[in-house]
């Protein structure tokens, strides 16, 4: 059996290989992706379902530049992982540096994601998108 974690490691992996159709596969039906922000960040919301949750991921890989996605502690308890890492990236329309330490939370529900729930230090996002 794989362990919430490990599913979370591949989706982590497919993320870092800019492989959305990947992720997909590690995404439960009914997922929920909540990214918390003002408007200004082109991902920010609520994503419910598999489509919007490719519309979500297809979205941060197109908006963005990654420098750095560094997951640093994995946290699990039950059907609950909790992340905590480093990201640095560049908006690309506005070519600014977003750097921030972030949390996801996360809980799996038959071996796929079933939420996603990212924080961040949304002022660095929000700063780097706005014109």
């Amino acid at each position: 059996m794989i362990a919430p974690v490990d599913v979370t490691k591949n989706v982590f992996a497919a993320f870092g290989a800019a492989d959305v159709d990947t992720i997909i596969q590690w995404l439960h039906p009914d997922v929920r992706i909540e990214f918390y922000g003002p408007g200004v960040i082109p991902y920010a919301g609520i994503y419910d379902g598999l489509e919007q949750a490719r519309s979500f991921f297809e979205t941060v890989l197109s908006s963005v530049d990654i420098h750095q996605f560094d997951p640093e502690e994995f946290i699990c308890e039950g059907d609950k992982v909790v992340v905590t890492g480093h990201l640095r990236l560049t908006a690309i329309s506005t070519k600014r540096e977003i750097e921030s330490d972030f949390v996801h939370v996360i809980t799996v529900a038959d071996k796929k994601w079933l939420l996603f729930r990212d924080f961040m230090n949304t002022v660095e996002a929000a700063n780097a998108f706005s014109v």
